[in-house]
C-alpha cells in the first residue's frame, strides 16, 4: 500500500475483573510490572504514533489516529466490585488516563497536516465474568449491563470516516453511562 489511511492503538495488559497478585496492590506494587505496563500501553501507543503518525503527517490525504482508553481512563477503579482480595491496578488506569493526554496533544500537534487524533473511552465488555462481579457492576452503570461484544465496533467506523472529519483530540465516551455518576 502506498499509504496509511488509519492506526489504531489498542494495546495494554489486561487485568479483567481485576488482580490478586499482592505485587498489584498500591501498597506492594511491583516496579516490574509498572513498567511493564507502561511500555506495553502507553510507549507502545506513543512509538506507533510517532512512527506511522509522521507518514500521515506527508501524506496530503494526513491521516487519523484512534487511541483505545478505557471509563478508567476518565474515572477511578471502584475496587469494591471486585472480587476480595482483587484490585484494578494503578499502571491501567495510568496508561488510559495517559492515552488521552496522548490523544489532545498529537490532535494539536498534526492538525495542520489533516491528521486527526480522537480516542474512545469504552466501558467494560461482557465476556463471560463471574456472576457475583457482574451485578456489582451493573449497580455503578446506569443502563444497568455491560457492552455486547461487537458493540464499540460502529464507533471506530464513525471515527474512521468522513463523518467525523470535523472531530479531533475529542475521547468519546461509551460506558453505558459509568462516568455520570
Amino acid at each position: 500500500f502506498k499509504k496509511i489511511d488509519v492506526l489504531i492503538n489498542n494495546a495494554a495488559n489486561n487485568y479483567g475483573p481485576g488482580s490478586n497478585s499482592r505485587k498489584t496492590k498500591l501498597e506492594f506494587f511491583d516496579e516490574k510490572i509498572w513498567e511493564t505496563d507502561l511500555n506495553v500501553g502507553l510507549k507502545g501507543a506513543m512509538l506507533c504514533t510517532k512512527i506511522f503518525g509522521a507518514k500521515m503527517n506527508k501524506q496530503s490525504s494526513g491521516g487519523i489516529i484512534i487511541n483505545i482508553s478505557s471509563d478508567l481512563g476518565i474515572i477511578s477503579p471502584d475496587n469494591r466490585i471486585y472480587q476480595k482480595g482483587y484490585v484494578k491496578p494503578v499502571s491501567y488506569s495510568v496508561v488510559k488516563h495517559g492515552l488521552n493526554g496522548l490523544t489532545k496533544y498529537t490532535a494539536s500537534y498534526w492538525a495542520n497536516k489533516n491528521v486527526r487524533c480522537n480516542a474512545i473511552a469504552p466501558g467494560g465488555i461482557n465476556n463471560n465474568q463471574n456472576k457475583k462481579f457482574l451485578r456489582k457492576i451493573k449497580k455503578v452503570i446506569p443502563l444497568g449491563r455491560l457492552a455486547k461484544k461487537n458493540e464499540y465496533n460502529d464507533l471506530i467506523l464513525f471515527l474512521c470516516s468522513e463523518a467525523s472529519s470535523y472531530m479531533t483530540g475529542s475521547i468519546v465516551v461509551a460506558d453505558g453511562g459509568r462516568t455520570i455518576i
